[in-house]
């Protein structure tokens, strides 16, 4: 049994993502960060650190973006998640899921500039690919996800990075990522336009 606790709009939303990705069975748990709940005893006995995402794996706890990313690609191979066969292709998904969530998940709170220059790594690093690692993977996700929030909070001007723009629309037009959108809205948060 899988049980996904998590904040609409939040970090979470890329475990939301990738559990409609992978086509898994999970409860969905939201955790109001205004109210609080996450300082809730109940929730702090599952993770100590107060943070969502949180995956329950039969009741073991599972944190970190990243991590519950690569278990859903490993867990659920024929999602195709995650280059099978390839350890340099998985190599490159590890890198980018790692420059995500040590370069461009800080930026966002940082001077512009510096937010402008992380995000224009992940731009010339994209290049011309539609995908982070030539085929739709949790890279993607993550990558997305990022991007998504940083565009939503800190407004940069169109076309600033056509490449992730375009990278966006693209993983904004999947389905399961417009089922999560959905999920989110109806547990309190505003969808996109």
């Amino acid at each position: 049994m899988l049980t996904l606790y998590f904040t609409p709009g939040s970090s979470s939303l890329a475990a939301h993502i990738a559990l409609h990705e992978v086509g898994a069975t999970f409860d969905a748990r939201p955790i109001s960060l205004q109210k609080g709940e996450q300082r809730n005893p109940e929730f702090l006995a599952l993770n100590p650190l107060g943070k969502v995402p949180l995956l329950l794996i039969d009741g073991r706890p599972l944190t970190e973006v990243a991590g519950i990313l690569w278990y859903l690609a490993r867990r659920f191979p024929a999602a195709g998640l995650l280059p099978a066969g390839d350890p340099e292709a998985e190599a490159q998904v590890v890198s980018w899921m790692s420059f995500v969530a040590s370069t461009l998940h800080p930026a966002r709170g940082a001077a512009m500039e510096q937010a402008l220059a992380a995000f224009g790594v992940a731009e010339t690093r994209l290049g011309e690919r539609d995908w982070a690692v030539g085929a739709y993977s949790i890279a993607d996700i993550h990558l997305f996800r990022l991007f998504w929030r940083f565009t939503g909070s800190r407004h940069p001007a169109p076309g600033t990075f056509p490449r992730l723009e375009a990278h966006a629309a693209r993983v904004m037009a999947r389905p399961a990522v417009r089922r999560t959108f959905e999920a989110e809205a109806a547990a309190g948060y505003e969808l996109p336009g």
